[in-house]
């Protein structure tokens, strides 16, 4: 595995949107023959997400590499989605992404992030709660099968 340099994080711009849509669409290709269709994310209007300042970008050398995409409520911080250029998935550039999440969360005085995935999604599945998120339940959601997660957010980072 290489060295992934850290990524800088801003929220995303309305000229992106097109870099952005493909991006995930990239990230999520390989899931589509598993899961039989394709996931929610590569079907988002992320010209509208962008626009409502929900999505934030992360960058290696000013090249869009990773995204994430995020509702604020009232206790939470929910990542509603996350994608990394399929050629630097595995090195680092999402776990940089969540601990983006985490930070925003707390800066935002939420409780908790929460997220959740489809259950044919086996690797986000295991990275997720190997890094402390909770499974909080299962249930099917626009013929989607998705699995919630919540991790607890502290004080400290």
């Amino acid at each position: 595995m290489s060295t992934t340099p850290a990524i800088a994080i801003r929220r995303a711009e309305t000229e992106e949107a097109p870099r952005i849509r493909e991006l995930v669409r990239a990230a999520y290709a390989k899931y589509v023959g598993r899961i039989g269709r394709e996931p929610a994310p590569m079907t988002a209007d992320y010209r509208a997400l962008v626009g409502e300042g929900r999505v934030w970008v992360g960058l290696i050398d000013a090249s869009i590499v990773g995204l994430v995409v995020l509702d604020e409520h009232a206790e939470s911080l929910e990542l509603d989605n996350i994608a990394v250029s399929p050629s630097l998935q595995g090195q680092g550039v999402g776990r940089q992404l969540l601990a983006f999440v985490e930070q925003r969360g707390r800066a935002l005085g939420k409780g908790t992030v929460t997220l959740y995935t489809h259950e044919l999604m086996t690797e986000n599945i295991a990275l997720y709660t190997r890094i402390g998120y909770v499974e909080v339940g299962r249930r099917e959601v626009d013929r989607f099968k998705r699995v919630f997660f919540e991790k607890t957010l502290r004080d400290t980072p």
